[in-house]
């Protein structure tokens, strides 16, 4: 019978230098999504000291920031963190789709990869939820899935 080749990232943070893009708007929520990523790394082994993060005034500025990190050679992975919560207006749509567009692309392009933590909820209660409550803490999921990327791509 022939082996099968299976290539899987392992969650190990040692060695690696990660930035965190954080929207200060929400940021009731936002910093619990930062307090999740940066405990997840540091228990999968990052050092405090290889962790920058960095605040942008909200969603839609993330993927710039990320790309211009991204390009800086600096960093082995990107966690973007945010929350849009729907309102009455369309605005919500327009910040969290070009904001989602916009940073799969930084990923495509850079080959760097991005935890994707943006929130997009229809209330504040769904936010706090998915900020460490009943549904987790979306930052650790974010952060997981980059870790685990980083790890994935350095084997192939």
């Amino acid at each position: 019978m022939l082996r099968i080749r299976t290539i899987e990232g392992q969650l190990s943070a040692g060695g690696l230098k990660i930035a965190l893009v954080a929207s200060r708007f929400n940021d009731i929520i936002v910093d619990r999504l930062i307090g999740g990523a940066v405990d997840y790394l540091t228990r999968h082994g990052l050092e405090r000291e290889n962790i920058c993060i960095v605040r942008v005034p909200g969603a839609f500025e993330l993927p710039l920031v990320c790309r211009k990190l991204a390009g800086s050679g600096s960093y082995n992975g990107i966690v973007a963190l945010g929350t849009v919560i729907r309102g009455a207006t369309p605005h919500f749509d327009f910040v969290a789709n070009e904001a989602a567009k916009g940073l799969a692309q930084v990923c495509l392009d850079t080959g760097v990869p991005i935890g994707f933590g943006l929130l997009t909820t229809d209330s504040l209660e769904q936010a706090v939820e998915r900020a460490g409550s009943k549904a987790g803490n979306k930052g650790v999921d974010a952060a997981a899935a980059m870790l685990e990327t980083i790890r994935v791509l350095e084997q192939i």
